[in-house]
């Protein structure tokens, strides 16, 4: 079943861009959705199929053809949350490794929106179906902090802010090598890599600006720990950055080493050989509150497998 849904630009609309005004509009749809939609010629402005670039006119008419919204394939889930705080417009999670933000890639348990709709069901739509509340993202198997939008208009006031790169994000890693600068920043363009499509590289032919500040927080035996102040919000961009000059993180396994160095030394050594996900931990994260204006800076310790790491490295220098 198709439902035909119609709705007319403001003022306020006047020169937005077609795809951006329906993912404002459309709840239960994705941006990629949405664009899919426009694709396919469902989307009409004034009586003739328009593009997702158009740019609107005060009072243009425009028509959709919306495909039924199917329910999602994954169900509430008690997974145990690590809240770090909740009011009616946000919740700030400290997420845990081996937990997906949002279903995806054939999993559709254990992840972060399953434990979220089991704990509530006030999550923004505008992520959609299969990403209810999701404003951005952590790794897999990245730590810390996240934030989370109870309804669309905190959703947008959070986007916008990311969109704009002001949120305060700071992360911590533990890296191979000793980084010879105590701080700098990394400016490579990155995007799909050319060759393996899975990954994210310099080595692409779609390339986007991508800016990462660094600074050594102490220096190991081959190793060094570094906090990460990321500019912008590419798709696995600090482990990509990292990996580029030569200090990938420790236990990535897309971009880092694959195996502990022989020359380690034995307790150094065994510890890390135990380490099976990338040690990058989002440490703190600021934003401006969408109803109070404030601003709120939440912190998250270090996970255990990598404070355990760190205070073995100190020990054996």
């Amino acid at each position: 079943m198709e439902e035909k849904k119609s709705m007319q630009a403001s003022v306020e609309d006047k020169g937005q861009r077609l795809d951006v005004f329906l993912s404002l509009r459309l709840t239960g749809f994705t941006r990629s959705a949405i664009k899919g939609l426009i694709e396919e010629g469902r989307a009409c402005v004034n009586g003739a199929v328009a593009k997702a670039g158009y740019k609107l006119k005060t009072a243009d008419a425009i028509e959709v053809l919306v495909p039924e919204t199917k329910e999602p394939a994954f169900a509430p889930e008690s997974v145990p949350l690590d809240i770090l705080f909740e009011d009616d417009d946000v919740i700030v999670v400290n997420k845990p490794a081996d937990m997906p933000t949002h279903p995806g890639a054939g999993r559709t348990s254990g992840t972060l929106v399953n434990a979220l709709l089991h704990h509530t069901r006030e999550l923004s739509t505008l992520g959609g179906n299969d990403r209810p509340g999701i404003v951005h993202r952590l790794d897999k198997d990245t730590t810390g902090v996240l934030v989370v939008a109870k309804n669309d208009r905190s959703h947008l006031f959070l986007s916008a802010q990311f969109k704009a790169h002001t949120t305060g994000r700071r992360y911590i890693a533990l890296v191979w090598g000793a980084v010879n600068d105590n701080e700098g920043t990394i400016d490579i363009a990155i995007g799909r890599d050319e060759v393996h499509r899975k990954k994210i590289s310099p080595r692409t032919k779609k390339s986007r600006s991508a800016l990462t500040h660094y600074k050594v927080l102490k220096r190991f035996n081959q190793l060094s720990l570094v906090e990460l102040k990321p500019r912008t919000g590419r798709t696995h961009q600090l482990r990509v950055h990292l990996a580029s000059i030569n200090h990938p993180v420790v236990g990535d396994q897309v971009y880092g080493r694959k195996k502990v160095p022989s020359t380690l030394p034995g307790p150094a050594g065994d510890c890390l050989k135990k380490i099976k996900r990338q040690l990058l931990h989002a440490a703190t994260l600021a934003f401006v509150h969408p109803t109070t204006g404030v601003v709120m800076e939440f912190e998250a310790p270090l996970p255990p497998d990598m404070n355990e790491a760190v205070k073995v490295m100190e020990r054996c220098g």
